[in-house]
Order: C-alpha cells, then sequence, then structure tokens
C-alpha cells in the first residue's frame, strides 16, 4: 500500500529524512485552531498517487483565508481517481536545485534498484536520461554502498545533498520493510542542506504486524486508510475499484480474484471491488460477509453479485449457511447472484442455497459464470 505523503513524511523523518514543516487537516476550520508552520504554504491534496501538481491538487496559499478556499476546494472532490479526505499545508521552501531519488524492489533481479538524477520535480519523466541507476543486494549495508556510488556521478552541488538523503532513504528503507522510498522532489538549498519536498513510501500490508508504527498509524486514521484500516481490524483484503461499478464481488484467493477481476473489465463490465474473504478464517462467524455485503450494497449501480468460492479447509455447507445469513443481514433487494462454489460438500450447496429461495444461480465452471456474471450486468441475461 501507499501511504499518503503527510505520513510518509512523518515517518521517514524519523530516519533522517526533514521535510518542510507541515500539518494534517481534514476540515478547514482547523485552520483557526491549529498551530500553522511558517508561511507562505502549499496546500497538498493527500492521495496515494504521483502528478498532483499537474492534477491541480497543489496550490500555492500566503494567507489563511487562501488556504481555506483550497482546503474546501479540494476536500469531497476526486484527484486522479482518488477520494481527497484530507490536504496538507506545508512551509513553501526556496532551493536552488531539485533532484531525484528512489529505492525500489527489483523482483525480477532479486535485489534493490537504486534510481539517481540530478533533474527532478514534476517533469522528472521527462528527463529520463538523466537517470543514473544500479542493483544492489538486498541489504542495508549493500544499498548504502550503491547509493554512495551513483551519488558520487553526480555534479558536485548534488552530490552531498543526496548521498545524505540516500543513506537515509536506506535505513528507512530497511527499518519500515518497504517496497518503494522516492523523493522527488528533493530541494537542496543554496548552503547545501536539503529537505524533501515531496516523498512515496510503499509498504507491505502483509508486514504489518512487525511494523507497529504503521499499524498504529492505519488504525488512528481509519477514514483515510479504509482499505488498510479493514485488513487490520478483520484480517482480510478488500479494495473499492469503481464505486459506480456493476459487479460486486465475494471472492477468496487473491490471485483468482485479480483474474476474475481482469476477465470481467476484457468483457468491457466493471467490477466494483476486490476481496479475498479467507474462508478459512470465518470460524462459523458470517460477520466477515455481513461487512462485505454492506459494502457493495451502497454501490449505486450494484446489479450482480459474483460469489467465487474455490474451498480446501472450509466445508461449503458451512459457508453457504454463513452466506444466507449474511444476505438476511443485508438485503441486496433481488439483486441477482451468480454463484461458483467448488470444493468440500459442493453437493450439497445447491439444494441449500436453493431452499432460502434466494435470486441465485450455480454454475460450478469459471468461465460460464463469469461469462453469466457479464451478461447480466450488461442486461443482456437473467437468472436462469
Amino acid at each position: 500500500m501507499m501511504l499518503l505523503e503527510h505520513d510518509a513524511k512523518e515517518l521517514l523523518a524519523r530516519c533522517g529524512l526533514a521535510a518542510p514543516e507541515g500539518v494534517w487537516i481534514e476540515h478547514a476550520a482547523e485552520l483557526d485552531r491549529l498551530a500553522l508552520p511558517p508561511a507562505p504554504w502549499m496546500v497538498k491534496a493527500q492521495v496515494p498517487v504521483g502528478g498532483r501538481g499537474k492534477a491541480g491538487a497543489i496550490w500555492p496559499v500566503a494567507t489563511v483565508a487562501e488556504a481555506k478556499a483550497e482546503v474546501e476546494r479540494l476536500l469531497g472532490s476526486r484527484v486522479l481517481g482518488h477520494p481527497v479526505r484530507a490536504c496538507r499545508l506545508e512551509t513553501r521552501t526556496a532551493f536552488v536545485h531539485e533532484a531525484y531519488l528512489s529505492l525500489i524492489i527489483d523482483p525480477l533481479a532479486a535485489g534493490v534498484r537504486v534510481v539517481v538524477s540530478a533533474a527532478g520535480g514534476i517533469d522528472v519523466e521527462q528527463s529520463a536520461d538523466a537517470m543514473k541507476n544500479a542493483l544492489a543486494p538486498p541489504d542495508e549495508a549493500g544499498v548504502r554502498e550503491a547509493a554512495q556510488s551513483l551519488a558520487r556521478e553526480l555534479p558536485e552541488s548534488h552530490r552531498g545533498a543526496v548521498a545524505a538523503a540516500l543513506a537515509a532513504a536506506a535505513t528507512a528503507f530497511f527499518r519500515y520493510e518497504a517496497l518503494l522510498v522516492e523523493i522527488n522532489p528533493l530541494f537542496i538549498r543554496a548552503d547545501g542542506s536539503w529537505l524533501i519536498g515531496d516523498a512515496k513510501l510503499a509498504v507491505d500490508v502483509n508486514a504489518l504486524a512487525r511494523q507497529p508504527e504503521i499499524r498504529s498509524l492505519i488504525e488512528a486514521k481509519a477514514r483515510a486508510y479504509p482499505e488498510a484500516a479493514l485488513k487490520v481490524r478483520d484480517g482480510f483484503d478488500y479494495v473499492e475499484l469503481d464505486p459506480e461499478g456493476t459487479i460486486g464481488l465475494l471472492t477468496t484467493g487473491a490471485g483468482l480474484s485479480m483474474k476474475l477481476i481482469d476477465e470481467l473489465i476484457g468483457k468491457g463490465e466493471r467490477p466494483i471491488n476486490f476481496v479475498d474473504v479467507r474462508t478459512g478464517e470465518l470460524r462459523g462467524d458470517p460477520a466477515r460477509l455481513v461487512r462485505i455485503l454492506d459494502k457493495l450494497s451502497r454501490a449505486p449501480r450494484l446489479r450482480v453479485l459474483l460469489v467465487n468460492i474455490f474451498a480446501g479447509i472450509t466445508d461449503l455447507g458451512e459457508f453457504a449457511a454463513l452466506l444466507v445469513r449474511a444476505l438476511e443481514a443485508v438485503p441486496l433487494f433481488d439483486v441477482p447472484i451468480v454463484a461458483r462454489l467448488v470444493g468440500r460438500g459442493a453437493g450439497e450447496v445447491q439444494a441449500q442455497l436453493r431452499g432460502a429461495r434466494l435470486p441465485i444461480v450455480i454454475e460450478p465452471d469459471l468461465d460460464r459464470a463469469v461469462a453469466k456474471t457479464a451478461e447480466i450486468a450488461a442486461g443482456r441475461g437473467a437468472l436462469a
């Protein structure tokens, strides 16, 4: 998962990557009571994606009134497909150079890719020929060595700042078990000192049990990180893909769930969500299913629910009973259900679900289940 810029900067600062002073804002009225950093400022929409500057989601302001107006404009909007639930108000920084640096897992090479450039900022992609990179072994000493070697290839005006920032970035990379640490731009001031202008910190949600700092952050900001907070609280994955989609998914198995999404999109349909419900952890309690159905029930264009459960340990009879209880708790108002239920106890499930008088068709063949779901979503078919 990608942390929001404000939180990434707070965490990275603990490893020596200092940023301009800034505050987290969820309501414009907070500007009247917060201890604000020195003006003038930048108002920055907090969404987990790059390109915010070109999308009009980062804006300079000089007064509290201007800041309020910008915060009000951004909050509740969508930037590059992401809802804006918070902004960062940050002191503007005077600088003479912008540089770029990143550390990223390179799975094919089984190492860490170190990338630097003497050109940074919003047009960094146009300076790809100026980027230098090296592959380092996946340990902090190896990454530091590769980073320092690359920094020595930069102009003297950039060398010291980039080297120091890379060393701190290496510490953060391993401390947080990161997948990516990217600083763009790195502000270099006239006296050679530096600050991180923008930061990306991508972490592995499966490592949260070993990352109390990040876990505590997610729990405290559940509204800003709804999917990650759900995983921390309930132990399964749910990601909203398209709030205006027509197909709700209740599925297990991350790889198979992603395959279903790809196939549905390939047919021109719009899945609402990704989910890996993890049936082996239901333990006779429908609460997990209720939470998924409750989320889907709020989708304004939901037309069909695709249930795909390939059960190993779980008895499908038990799952079917839990599904019926969940649908009783969260009625989907006769939304058609296409169910592919494969595994232990599959032979008993069909009669069990039909006895519940649900608008459901059971289709054990994966391709036919996907095709039937797409037909219903497109209005070309009905349950039969």
